[in-house]
């Protein structure tokens, strides 16, 4: 019994030591990024095209290429002559150029039109609400959208949160940057100063009070 009692501890003390040698052999990890958004300014916001979108596609004068699509996760739609074409972070205007460049091959001189019918957009251009949201969650982001959208959206505070310690975390020119923005002066004191432009791919983090 004793024995079987000695071996027990030395087998518990290799496997320790055998997690502090594998901890201390580790390599280091780089750092993780943040996929930064096309647009830098509200006036140069366009909507580009993202996973889970519904496209209507039109071909003038040949219906028999037009129809319904849906993006792919991957970002790809798959139609009657353009197989497999990347269309996640374009605008409609451009997928529609380079749907008639390809389409060139088998049409003469094919026009042709897209439309967005339901609105999902690329995630990178969502804006994100964590924390002590009543509903955190992600938000299409939609052109001239502030702070107070987003806060009605994600249907305010909790009890709990310290509005004026929320942080807005934004990516400019590949920089991530922090600001503060003052939510409770907004929605719960009516301080409309306090409302700011929010641009695609924003974070807005919100902590829980101390007291």
């Amino acid at each position: 019994m004793e024995n079987h009692l000695i071996n027990k501890v030395r087998i518990t003390i290799s496997l320790v030591l055998m997690y502090i040698l594998a901890g201390c052999s580790t390599p280091t990890l780089p750092p993780a990024t943040i996929h930064q958004s096309n647009t830098v300014d509200i006036n140069s916001y366009k909507y580009l095209i993202g996973a889970g979108d519904t496209l209507n596609i039109f071909v003038w004068r040949n219906p028999e290429v037009s129809g319904t699509f849906v993006v792919r996760p991957d970002g790809m739609i798959t139609t009657s002559l353009v197989e497999d074409i990347q269309v996640s972070g374009k605008t409609p205007t451009e997928l529609a150029r380079a749907i008639e460049e390809i389409l060139s091959t088998y049409l003469r001189d094919p026009v042709v039109t897209v439309t967005v019918n339901s609105f999902v957009g690329p995630f990178s251009e969502q804006i994100r609400v964590v924390g002590e949201a009543a509903q955190p969650r992600s938000i299409n982001y939609t052109q001239n959208m502030t702070l107070l959208d987003v806060m009605i959206q994600v249907g305010g505070l909790t009890e709990f949160a310290n509005g004026n310690g929320a942080i807005l975390v934004r990516i400019e020119n590949g920089e991530q940057k922090q600001y503060e923005v003052y939510i409770d002066d907004l929605i719960r004191n009516g301080e409309i100063n306090a409302n700011v432009d929010m641009l695609p791919g924003d974070i807005i983090v919100i902590p829980e009070t101390w007291f």
